[in-house]
């Protein structure tokens, strides 16, 4: 399992991590809606499950990914600021480059 963290969105998320009432807390990316060949994402913060490989990044964020979501797997996390804000999830490993 991997996962890829822009810079721009590194920065953003360890301004969450970093507060307080998120101490001991991880990055989860989640599955929302899956069909078909692809999946939409979201995030959460959480603690690991028995069924959870946690995966460090370049960015020293751990993400905790699900082991039996295969669509979990390069998993890509960047925050954009144009035309909207806000965390952008794809999975380019798997086809999947954007929400439709």
């Amino acid at each position: 399992m991997n996962c890829k963290i822009t810079r721009n969105a590194a920065k953003v998320l360890k301004l969450e991590l970093d507060k307080a009432e998120n101490e001991g807390k991880k990055l989860r990316v989640v599955i929302t809606h899956a069909h078909g060949d692809h999946a939409h994402y979201g995030l959460d913060l959480d603690t690991p499950k028995e069924n959870d490989t946690v995966v460090s990044t370049d960015k020293e964020i751990d993400v905790i990914l699900a082991n039996d979501q295969p669509l979990l797997n390069g998993v890509k996390i960047d925050y954009l600021y144009f035309p909207e804000e806000g965390f952008v999830i794809t999975n380019p490993s798997q086809g999947n480059h954007g929400d439709h």
